[in-house]
């Protein structure tokens, strides 16, 4: 007979939370065949992505942080100190990222921003809004976008980019 009585709970346990994401993802890589194809490949590998921007002092300008997956760049952050701000920084970042991401095989990235944020930086870098939630916190729409990288074997396109 199965047992239908649960004790829930709430909590921050690391060693709980590691179990589930190992055993998600085992039952996710068990029920998809893309995914059991990436087993035990390099792919199947997250790797952390940070990219940093120091000033002549040393101190923290700018960076980002992600991780690729897959063929995948995720950007978790973006960040450039007001006082940089407008001086292509952010562009270096994300580039450097791109650039990296691209190295170990992603073909596409994905990231979200809130709309007080850059939703028009990723845009003019060749970022497409792919979902909206608004009200995501109250008063605030956040969007996910993506963009995928040129084919590194189609060469450089006409206008050289």
């Amino acid at each position: 007979m199965v047992s239908r009585m649960f004790r829930i709970e709430t909590g921050d346990d690391k060693e709980r939370r590691d179990l589930l994401r190992r055993r998600l993802l085992d039952t996710n890589t068990a029920a998809s065949p893309v995914l059991r194809a990436l087993r035990g490949t390099p792919g199947e590998r997250e790797l952390p992505l940070h990219v940093w921007a120091l000033d002549e002092a040393g101190g923290l300008a700018g960076g980002l942080a992600g991780h690729t997956w897959t063929t995948w760049l995720h950007v978790t952050y973006l960040w450039v100190d007001a006082r940089h701000r407008g001086t292509g920084l952010g562009t270096r970042l994300l580039a450097r990222a791109e650039q990296t991401a691209t190295e170990r095989g992603c073909r596409a990235a994905r990231l979200e921003t809130w709309d007080f944020q850059a939703p028009d930086f990723y845009r003019k870098h060749g970022y497409e809004v792919v979902a909206v939630i608004p009200d995501y916190p109250p008063g605030i729409t956040e969007y996910t976008l993506t963009k995928h990288f040129p084919d590194p074997a189609s060469g450089p396109t006409p206008s050289g980019h």
